[in-house]
């Protein structure tokens, strides 16, 4: 059985130094202009990082999606997928507790739970079938729950579309994520392989509406942008209101 190391001043060190560099980025982060309005002060670089973020998709991310959706089985896709959102559950559990969301923490770790016992160690999502549907969140939204405003809009890179908040978030999200503390380094880089994995296979899933946005919009980043502030806003609002299709309007649509 593995031995927990709570002694890693390497680690720690690079851990605390990711986790004030994403905070720091929350020095810029006001309150939201408008809840329909777009703060986008570095649009300029934003569209170049887009237009990266295209071209890795068109060159790599898209064929390899493709290919795997046509030699993975859907059942083993199911699975990895099934997998990746077991492993996401103890972050997910960690920022309900930060938010102070004791009933989310609670059925969070129910689900984790149900999947690990009942589900072949999450490959099967046997929770949902038993009425305990996930609580997704991170640590975005616990700034959010903190009161910080989203700040800029800003395409990062491989990643796209975020904000100041969301992207600090994800720093953080990843360097003290409960996985990568608590397990050996091995079973850790294979916990990130499965969640890499688990992308690809959405980016599969999702492929129709994924390449209208990029390839069919009159203006992709233009796009992109309004898609994503609408549903995080929607998100973090507890999602009140309708995100149906007919509500996504592509401003640049001739």
């Amino acid at each position: 059985m593995p031995v927990l190391k709570i002694s890693l001043p390497g680690s720690q060190l690079l851990r605390a130094s990711l986790l004030v560099a994403g905070l720091s980025l929350l020095a810029g982060c006001g309150a939201a202009p408008g809840p329909d309005a777009i703060n986008d002060p570095f649009e300029t670089t934003n569209r170049k990082v887009h237009a990266f973020n295209r071209g890795v998709d068109r060159m790599l991310l898209g064929p390899t999606s493709k290919g795997y959706g046509r030699i993975v089985p859907k059942p083993v896709s199911l699975a990895i997928g099934n997998l990746a959102d077991t492993l996401d559950l103890p972050g997910d559990i960690a920022n309900n507790l930060l938010q102070f969301r004791i009933g989310a923490a609670a059925q969070n770790t129910m689900r984790l739970a149900t999947n690990v016992i009942f589900g072949v160690g999450g490959l099967i999502d046997t929770s949902t079938a038993f009425g305990l549907e996930g609580r997704p969140t991170d640590f975005g939204e616990t700034l959010h729950v903190w009161g910080f405003g989203e700040g800029p809009y800003l395409e990062v890179p491989l990643a796209g579309p975020s904000t100041v908040r969301d992207a600090a978030g994800t720093v953080v999200d990843f360097a003290m994520n409960p996985l990568r503390l608590a397990l050996p380094k091995r079973e850790a880089t294979a916990a990130t392989a499965i969640k890499l994995l688990s992308r690809v296979g959405d980016r599969d899933r999702f492929r129709e509406t994924i390449e209208s946005i990029l390839y069919d919009s009159a203006d992709s980043y233009a796009q992109a942008r309004l898609l994503y502030l609408q549903n995080r806003r929607f998100v973090l609002a507890g999602g009140a209101g309708s995100t149906s299709e007919e509500d996504y309007i592509d401003p640049y649509e001739d």
